[in-house]
């Protein structure tokens, strides 16, 4: 009998599983699941075997422990080689986890998601994140290193599943780590396939097997549980603030990312051209479902006409009071988003109230003032409030305001550099971009690394590998210095 290159690969990632513990999920069907790193297998190809996926988060904690142990041993070189792995995998298969991301959740559009893949993949930090500090002096030498908790507990969001967690993965690995993800319901089976890859990845390079775990069935129930549980030695949190306020009740050490309503400020020195751009091109990437987005815009009286012509020019559509009202009882129900119209794009949300929307339009405009719920509620869509005000020291105040304590993110456009040093001051937001698109902050557009959990909550800001390591200080005393 004839055998195929697909079925001696699928005989090759069963043996492999069973030597290497691999937990076997059958018939779990994934558009565009590859059962290898090669691009010939159709779509909606059957599973035989996802590295890491486990029916109980207990079974993917213990996976994860030994995998832990394990990987202790493993040298710094070899950790180097592991990320360099898991960077071009995803690279490699960037396509399917954008697809798989938007087919799964219904959130955003595919052209971002690409983005947002390849930003995680390429500016993560790795290994060079963990530079040891030296001291030096008359009573000796003293190195502080940075050194694995253990087990990590992540939760992941449905609007960046795949990113988060090759973002954090890659943090947490090389921070000599393992971790245990409990994902979205929502987004558990890109979330399953993103896990898969990332461990044939640490196999290629000789890691050890379960080195990322997760579950087939993630709920809120396996997320208390691995909050919990003993094995666990660190939690990051990415999501709302119900979960958040539940890892914080933990009793653990907890890396939270919470949520945000960023407001960018238009002064009337700004490059008003420019500004409208920025602004159209970011609120508008993914459909607004990035939590560092733009979700209102403040612009003094002076500049309002001219950035709501730059900002139509680029891609805006403006709805009137009438259409506002309509769309307010659509877009928002009970105080709160209506999950149904949450990252859809602009052209779906609005044609339900009637307004044909050309393609090459990215967000809704809405003149308002600063009590509408459109200015108040993180919306998550691409509609935004408009709101004019009389100056400079009103727009920060407001900013202030609106943004509500979540000190997440805000953006202003101006060259008056008191401005912007006043507002920097006030709003004491973890991300502040002068000048720029809020996904600047990301890295697009701006330098610095990329991170999907912006912890805003417990105050580490922009997360990265050292993040997810605790310090541990070797001293000798009177002996080895040199000066």
């Amino acid at each position: 009998m004839e055998v195929n290159d697909n079925q001696i690969n699928t005989i090759v990632d069963r043996v492999v599983g069973q030597l290497t513990g691999a937990n076997v999920i059958e018939e779990q069907k994934i558009p565009q699941q590859k059962i290898n790193t090669s691009h010939d297998t159709p779509k909606n190809s059957t599973i035989i075997q996802n590295r890491g996926c486990f029916h109980s988060i207990e079974e993917a904690i213990e996976a994860a422990e030994r995998a832990f142990i394990e990987y202790k041993s493993t040298s710094i070189a070899q950790r180097k080689k592991i990320i360099s792995a898991i960077r071009e995998i995803c690279l490699d298969h960037i396509k399917e986890l954008s697809r798989m991301g938007l087919e799964e959740t219904g959130l955003g559009r595919y052209e971002d998601k690409l983005k947002k893949n390849e930003l995680a993949i390429l500016k993560t930090p790795g290994i060079e994140d963990l530079e040891p500090k030296a001291f030096s002096g008359d009573d000796g030498l003293t190195i502080d290193e940075r050194a694995p908790f253990g087990v990590i507990g992540s939760i992941t969001p449905t609007t960046n599943p795949s990113e988060t967690i090759i973002c954090n993965g890659i943090g947490i690995i090389a921070g000599g780590n393992s971790v245990v993800f409990n994902p979205h319901p929502s987004a558990k089976k890109t979330s399953v396939y993103t896990i898969d890859l990332l461990n044939r990845a640490v196999l290629s390079e000789g890691g050890p097997p379960n080195l990322f775990t997760t579950l087939a069935n993630p709920t809120i129930q396996s997320a208390q549980i691995m909050m919990k549980h003993p094995k666990v030695n660190l939690l990051v949190v990415t999501g709302g603030p119900a979960v958040v306020n539940v890892a914080m009740q933990s009793g653990k050490r907890v890396i939270a990312a919470g949520p945000g309503n960023p407001p960018v400020v238009v002064d009337e020195t700004a490059d008003l051209d420019k500004a409208g751009k920025d602004i159209v091109t970011s609120a508008g990437t993914d459909n607004n479902i990035i939590c560092v987005l733009e979700k209102e815009i403040i612009v003094t009286e002076k500049a309002a006409d001219g950035l709501k012509k730059a900002l139509i020019k680029y891609g805006a559509i403006e709805i009137g009071q009438y259409q506002a009202r309509r769309l307010e009882k659509l877009i928002i129900e009970d105080g709160h988003p209506n999950k149904k119209w949450v990252g859809k794009d602009i052209q779906i949300i609005l044609k339900e109230i009637g307004i044909d929307v050309p393609a090459d339009k990215r967000i809704a405009i809405i003149e308002t003032g600063p009590d509408h719920p459109f200015a108040r509620i993180e919306l998550l869509m691409p509609v935004l409030p408009f709101i004019r005000v009389k100056d400079i020291d009103e727009a920060i105040d407001l900013a202030y305001e609106l943004e509500n304590g979540c000190f997440h993110t805000a953006v202003i456009h101006s060259k008056n550099i008191e401005n912007m040093h006043k507002m920097a001051v006030k709003i004491n937001t973890s991300i502040f971009v002068k000048n720029g698109m809020a996904l600047a902050g990301l890295g697009i557009g701006g330098e610095g690394a990329a991170s999907f959990t912006i912890a805003s909550p417990t105050g580490e800001g922009i997360t990265t590998a050292r993040h997810f390591t605790r310090t541990r200080r070797c001293t000798l005393s009177g002996f080895l210095n040199i000066v």
